[in-house]
C-alpha cells in the first residue's frame, strides 16, 4: 500500500489561519505589492533570548511546527524534512552588509552560520532533541513536495512512521527592491492585481510557514491521504495537459473523477497560461485559486496543501477561492498544481480518508 496519511497541518501566513475560525475570515489581498505574514505571540513558544537571533523564517517554523507535532499527538519525529525556496535570507543580507560596511574585515561568523538554508530544520531539532533524519530541499517552488516525496519513500519503506515535514520563506527588504527592479513583483499602477484574468506581468509576493506531520497509519486528527506527487522542473505550454494526464493515468484517475482542482493563479498573465491550460481539462470538478489569499512565493503551495486538507476534513470550500460554479455532494479528490514563474510545475494528489 502506498498510501500515506496527513494527520495535522499547521500554517502561518498572511491570512490569520492559526485561528480556528481561519475559514470564514479568509480577505483576498491584491491590492499591495508585498504582504506581511500575521505572527504569533513568539514568546509563548520561544525563550525571549532565543527570539533575539532567531530570524523571521526560523521563528515562524518553530511556531507552526510545535501546532504540527501538538495536533497529530507527536513529541518526538522520527525525520524532520523542510524545504525552502529562500532560506534564512535575513541573515544573509544582515552578513553581506556586515561585510560591505567594515571591508571585509572583524566579521562575527554568526549571521553567516544562521543564514544556511537548513538552519530551519536544524533550530526544530535542537528545541526538541530530535537526533534523527534531519533533511532541507531548496527546489524553489517544488521544495516542498520534495520534502513530501522523500517523507512518502521513507514512510512506505519502513525507515519511519511519523515525520514532520514543513515549508517557509521569509521576505528580506534587499530581495524584495530587487524583485522590484526585474519586475518579478507587479508594479504599483497595475494593482489591484486580478489573478485569474491578469493581462500585465508580475505577483504579489507573500511569505509564511506550513507544516504538517505525515505518518504511516490513519489517525483520529487524520486530513488527507498524500495518494502521489510528480514534479516536472521545465514544460513548453503544449505539454501541460500531457503532464497532468499522465499522472491521473499512473493514479487509474481519469480528469472526471477528480472532484476539486486548487490552481496556482498569481496573476502574472506570462506564466498563469498554464494554469488557464489546466482548466480546460477539469470541466467538471471544482476550480479553486489561493495565491489572491497567500502571495506568490517559492512555497507558497504550502498554503495550497493547508487549505486542501481543511477542505478534505470539513467539506467546505471558502466561496472566495472558487474560479467557475461547480458543485459537488462530497469532496473526494483534490488535485494541487504549482508553479513558479513557468518553471518547477508540481501536481500532487490528496484523498478524503
Amino acid at each position: 500500500m502506498n498510501v500515506v496519511y496527513i494527520n495535522s497541518a499547521s500554517c502561518i501566513s498572511v491570512q490569520d489561519t492559526l485561528n480556528e475560525n481561519f475559514f470564514q475570515n479568509l480577505k483576498s489581498e491584491n491590492s499591495v505589492q508585498i504582504l506581511k505574514a500575521i505572527e504569533p505571540n513568539y514568546k509563548e513558544f520561544i525563550p525571549p533570548a532565543m527570539i533575539r537571533r532567531m530570524s523571521k523564517t526560523v521563528k515562524m517554523s518553530t511556531v507552526a511546527s510545535h501546532y504540527a507535532l501538538k495536533e497529530a499527538e507527536i513529541e518526538n519525529p522520527d525525520a524532520i524534512i523542510v524545504g525552502t525556496g529562500m532560506g534564512c535570507s535575513q541573515d544573509s543580507e544582515k552578513f553581506l552588509k556586515n561585510v560591505i560596511n567594515n571591508n571585509e574585515e572583524f566579521l562575527t561568523p554568526t549571521f553567516f552560520i544562521q543564514s544556511t538554508h537548513n538552519t530551519v530544520a536544524g533550530q526544530i531539532a535542537l528545541g526538541l532533541q530530535c537526533h534523527a533524519y534531519n533533511f532541507t530541499y531548496v527546489n524553489t517552488s517544488s521544495s516542498l513536495e520534495f520534502s513530501f516525496l522523500d517523507a512518502k519513500l521513507q514512510i512506505i519503506d519502513g525507515e519511519a512512521e511519523n515525520i514532520l515535514v514543513g515549508s517557509t520563506d521569509e521576505q528580506t527588504d534587499r530581495t524584495m527592491e530587487l524583485y522590484q527592479l526585474n519586475n518579478t513583483i507587479k508594479k504599483e499602477e497595475n494593482l489591484p492585481a486580478d489573478h485569474i484574468h491578469s493581462t500585465t506581468n508580475g505577483v504579489i509576493w507573500g511569505e509564511g510557514a506550513s507544516f504538517f506531520v505525515v505518518g504511516k497509519n490513519k489517525t483520529t486528527t487524520s486530513y488527507a491521504q498524500l495518494n502521489d506527487i510528480q514534479i516536472s522542473n521545465k514544460l513548453d505550454l503544449y505539454e501541460t495537459k500531457q503532464f497532468i494526464e499522465q499522472f491521473l493515468a499512473k493514479n487509474n484517475l481519469t480528469n472526471n473523477e477528480i472532484d476539486a482542482v486548487i490552481l496556482g493563479f498569481s496573476g502574472d498573465a506570462q506564466s498563469d497560461v498554464y494554469y488557464a491550460e489546466a482548466m480546460n481539462l477539469f470541466q467538471n470538478s471544482v476550480l479553486l485559486y489561493y495565491k489572491h489569499l497567500s502571495g506568490e512565493f517559492n512555497t507558497a503551495s504550502g498554503f495550497s496543501t493547508f487549505m486542501a486538507c481543511h477542505i478534505l476534513k470539513t467539506q467546505e470550500i471558502p466561496e472566495i477561492m472558487m474560479i467557475n460554479s461547480v458543485k459537488k455532494e462530497e469532496i473526494k479528490s483534490i488535485l494541487l498544481y504549482n508553479h513558479l514563474g513557468g518553471n518547477d510545475h508540481s501536481l500532487v494528489l490528496l484523498e478524503r480518508i
